[in-house]
């Protein structure tokens, strides 16, 4: 892992949390008496992560003190300055692209991820599959979902709510639909084929690329995990890390 860089998007507005983001950025709202960021730090770190990059826009400047107070946790931190323009995911990932060419693999992790998702498994399964990318799934109630062919290759994208469907590639295969977890590992060759800009969707990018590239699923056998993008979710968490004794 030591090579292994993790890219942390943290730059979203937190509009879901409401009162909770008004004065701070949602990778810093605590729960358990620690922020989100720090949780998810200290997760990656006992799971051999020391390389990280995180990419800022909401409140920027919070997490930089946050970091800076915490001796940066004792690891190597890059920062991607989004304070100019918030670019979603795809945007996000081109940004910080300067500090990811120097790791061959590269992990992501959304910032209000709560989860025991074992990387190095996600990572020994990207490898063996020589994907671009692959993406952790699993079974989630939600309207939106990726789909995927027998054999794991990314194939569609459908809102189950709206019947709005995206197609990657045709197929003649049973597709599975599964709910993305927002943990991913991507090969760095993937800037080699990235022709968008500005603003966008990664989802959307990883539905073109898989039309010519590998783009996997990895089911995942975590035992929890949580969105803490949401208020409720994050009462959820709390509970659960009380009743399991987590800490």
């Amino acid at each position: 892992m030591k090579e292994m860089k993790v890219l942390i998007f943290a730059a979203g507005l937190g509009t879901r949390l409401k009162h909770l983001t008004k004065n701070k950025p949602k990778a810093l709202v605590e729960f358990n008496g620690k922020p989100i960021l720090e949780h998810l730090i200290l997760n990656l770190k006992s799971q051999g992560f020391n390389n990280f990059v995180i990419n800022v826009h909401h409140f920027a400047d919070q997490i930089e003190t946050f970091l800076k107070e915490k001796n940066y946790f004792n690891s190597n931190f890059e920062i991607s300055d989004e304070r100019e323009m918030l670019l979603e995911t795809g945007g996000g990932l081109l940004k910080a692209k300067p500090f990811l060419l120097n790791s061959e693999n590269f992990i992501i992790y959304n910032a209000d991820i709560f989860s025991d998702i074992n990387l190095a498994e996600l990572i020994s399964e990207h490898k063996k599959n020589k994907a671009l990318a692959t993406l952790a799934v699993h079974e989630r109630e939600t309207s939106r979902k990726l789909l995927f062919n027998e054999e794991n290759e990314l194939c569609e994208w459908k809102n189950f709510a709206t019947n709005e469907v995206k197609i990657a590639k045709k197929t003649n295969s049973k597709l599975t639909a599964w709910a993305f977890t927002g943990i991913h590992i991507v090969n760095n060759e993937i800037f080699n084929h990235i022709t968008e800009t500005g603003k966008f969707s990664i989802i959307d990018l990883y539905l073109r690329l898989a039309k010519k590239h590998k783009i996997s699923a990895y089911k995942s056998n975590h035992t929890f995990w949580f969105d803490l993008g949401k208020p409720e979710n994050i009462k959820d968490a709390e509970d659960f890390i009380s009743k399991m004794q987590l800490y």
